[in-house]
């Protein structure tokens, strides 16, 4: 039987079939129990009103404050040409501020009647400019008496909760849908055991849902909030505890150097020494491939700090044990950049049963979706014999003609271009599943580790290999201070006159298909009223203008894959001197010349892509520049991010910022920004020490009882939590 029905019931039955259809549409609320997990935003103290001062353009704001002055103005129009149109504007305060509202032609007889001066109430609607004056144009409204029955009932308390609303649904109808299924609240099944709940002093969830909704101190909402954020950091974790517990319960074939192997060979013909983050980390590797259960292992390594070698050393220990290793690279132009770069490393060691190969050499093949027939058809040969022992490529290896000989490692390289899908797919290719190592170059704080890939294990790479210089950053204010681009392209052309190379980023690519998108982009974006720079665009201005007569080449990603590998052959020779380029070349790209970077339009990337564009420079021994050029004011938002990125080059420090900015996304969900979040008062960022300690409990709750037989509520919140596509999420992932 279903411990919580009453949880379950649809809105519909509950509020009518009106109110539940906006509900589903903009809030997606669909059940009781949704609604009940539909927590207010902020509160409002009676006594205290909300700040007019610092009222956000263009959103949805529900405000508390006093009518100070209420005026009926008549005016001529077109539809009441004999001066009849009418136009109601009152002036409400918080003592912080005043702010206009305005109604017009019927809408003024009921606020004419009602809004009052000295009356209080509660107004929502969308902040607007006139007259350079902020105001609500009709907005809704809701009167705060003290003596009508139904409102101090509604409002019980003092604390008025706002809650997440939209303009066909105000806050305080949210409010009065709350009051009708709070009683349901008490049949809410609690997921928490309750020696781990006692144990850390948090109150019941039926009691922490009545004081989140209709508090009667602060404290009580933070008894709630204390209580909510544990429910979301321990199902989660949960969730992440049972998919660790699953895979350590698959067989995987140990894999083990061998001492006098290739592995053996290509240490000895290192010409430098590994730093000792790159040693530890291979230690923690090679445990993992020993033992009899497959590795999932993150490695997460700052930008330059050779996570290639790393992967590298794994994939010739498997080799060695006699098993075959796969390198996934998101790109075309990566695949071929890892492919060159591991053939490089290794020498003669990569040329297994062609003359002048090592006697321990292996095959390694580079397999991707635009190979010619031939030379895709000796590859998936080399791969199904076993001959070759390392194959790089990109999603081309999914598909259902690649057979391996024996697979025993999987190597993911950026993860957040990959679909889980594509990482199961590939896992499947093996005769047991094979050992998984990810390597990102994206630096994720320790927390968000421990929620996005809490299945994985965690290594961290975070010192640079001996001889890379470092990278100084600077904003370039192109609008404040012109002159200050011009002298970007004059630093530009002294670093190539020194025999370097330089990078030239844009946000677009700039034919016409592209184009239409990005007006219809910055259309939107009001604050963008220029398309984004475009690369062939500022390719052609740049050949032209300021750096006529140096050897100018363009990369994008919609040209041909053969034409795209000579761009980078020629430049990584030093046959060009500058690349305009898209973001194709964020990650992985190596070209140890190139010294200087600028990226125009700056304030179009996040904070952890401008991050991983600059570690395209400063990768030899002469230091790194990189220029962010922006139009945006001093002191918008968007300057301020370019500033941080400008002040450090601790990656971690800079995904933190991210992720402050961009709030959390759906942690669980691929998309990792903008969607309706599963979290909803837990805070990646702030509550590290409740998702610590979640994880903990969550690992001991798992390993004495798998299938939570002993905690139905437990296993309820679980199925609620993940969905379908959740599900399948962690399951893949």
């Amino acid at each position: 039987m279903d411990p919580v029905p009453a949880l379950d019931e649809p809105l519909k039955k509950v509020l009518g079939p009106a109110t539940a259809k906006v509900m589903a549409e903009h809030l997606g609320l669909r059940t009781v129990g949704d609604l009940l997990h539909h927590y207010p935003r902020r509160y409002e103290e009676r006594g205290q009103l909300t700040h007019l001062a610092d009222l956000p353009m263009d959103e949805h704001v529900t405000v508390v404050a006093q009518v100070a002055d209420a005026r009926l103005h008549t005016f001529a129009s077109s539809r009441a040409p004999r001066g009849k149109g009418q136009r109601l504007e009152v002036t409400i305060t918080d003592g912080s501020g005043r702010l206009q509202l305005v109604f017009f032609g019927a809408g003024v007889h009921k606020p004419h009647k009602e809004l009052l001066p000295g009356t209080r109430a509660m107004f929502a609607g969308k902040v607007s400019v006139f007259n350079r004056r902020l105001q609500l144009a009709h907005p809704a409204y809701e009167l705060l008496r003290g003596d009508a029955e139904e409102t101090v009932e509604s409002w019980a308390g003092a604390l008025i909760p706002i809650y997440p609303a939209t303009a066909k649904l105000e806050s305080w109808k949210v409010a009065k849908a709350l009051q009708t299924v709070l009683p349901s609240a008490q049949e809410a099944a609690d997921p928490l055991p309750e020696p781990l709940r006692e144990g850390r002093g948090l109150v019941p969830l039926p009691e922490a849902l009545l004081k989140i909704h209709r508090p009667h101190t602060k404290a009580d909402i933070e008894d709630a909030r204390a209580r909510l954020k544990w429910d979301e950091a321990f199902v989660l974790q949960v969730a992440l505890a049972r998919r660790r517990y699953a895979d350590a319960q698959l067989p995987a074939v140990p894999r083990r150097p061998r001492p006098d192997g290739i592995l053996a060979a290509f240490d000895e013909r290192l010409p430098f020494t590994l730093t000792e983050g790159q040693r530890k980390v291979s230690e923690e590797i090679f445990a993992d491939l020993a033992t009899d259960h497959p590795m999932h292992r993150l490695l997460q390594g700052e930008v330059g700090s050779g996570k290639t070698m790393v992967a590298l050393r794994a994939m010739l220990a498997v080799v060695d044990a006699g098993g075959q290793a796969a390198m996934l690279a998101p790109t075309e132009v990566l695949a071929q950049q890892h492919h060159r770069s591991v053939t490089e490393m290794m020498g003669e060691l990569a040329e297994g049963g062609m003359l002048g190969g090592a006697d321990d050499a292996t095959k390694v093949v580079l397999l991707t979706g635009s190979m010619g027939a031939a030379a895709r058809r000796q590859a998936l040969l080399d791969l199904a014999t076993g001959e070759a022992g390392i194959v790089i490529g990109t999603h081309a290896l999914i598909e259902d003609k690649v057979q391996f000989h024996d697979l025993g490692l999987v190597v993911v390289d950026e993860q957040h271009r990959f679909g889980v899908e594509q990482r199961d797919a590939l896992r499947g290719k093996g005769k047991q599943p094979p050992h998984l190592l990810v390597m990102t170059a994206t630096p994720i704080p320790r927390t968000v580790a421990m929620t996005v890939f809490g299945d994985l294990e965690t290594s961290v790479l975070d010192q640079l290999p001996a001889g890379r210089s470092p990278i100084a950053s600077h904003v370039v204010p192109a609008a404040d201070k012109p002159h200050f681009l011009a002298r970007a392209w004059e630093r530009v052309r002294e670093e190539v006159e020194k025999g370097h190379q330089a990078y030239v980023v844009c946000p677009r690519i700039g034919d016409e298909e592209d184009g239409a998108k990005a007006k219809k982009k910055s259309a939107e974006d009001e604050a963008e009223k220029r398309p984004p720079l475009a690369v062939l665009d500022t390719a052609e201005q740049l050949a032209r203008g300021p750096l006529g007569g140096l050897r100018v080449e363009v990369l994008h990603g919609r040209m041909q894959p053969d034409d795209k590998d000579a761009v980078m052959r020629r430049f990584a020779a030093g046959e060009a001197d500058v690349l305009v380029a898209t973001t194709v070349i964020e990650v992985g790209v190596n070209v140890p010349n190139a010294t200087v970077m600028v990226i125009m339009d700056a304030d179009r990337f996040g904070v952890s892509q401008l991050h991983q564009l600059r570690g395209r420079v400063g990768r030899g021994s002469a230091s790194g520049l990189c220029l962010l050029v922006t139009e945006m004011p001093e002191a918008s938002a968007a300057r301020q991010r370019l500033n941080a990125v400008a002040s450090t080059l601790d990656g971690f420090e800079l995904s933190r910022i991210d992720l402050e900015q961009r709030r959390e996304g759906d942690v669980l969900g691929q998309a990792q920004s903008g969607t309706r979040s599963s979290l909803r008062v837990l805070a990646v960022i702030d509550d590290e020490e409740v998702i610590a300690e979640a994880r903990e409990e969550a690992t001991r709750v798992v390993a004495a009882d798998p299938d939570l037989e002993r905690l139905p509520a437990l296993r309820t919140a679980l199925d609620a939590l993940l969905d379908e596509e959740r599900e399948q999420y962690l399951e893949k992932g």
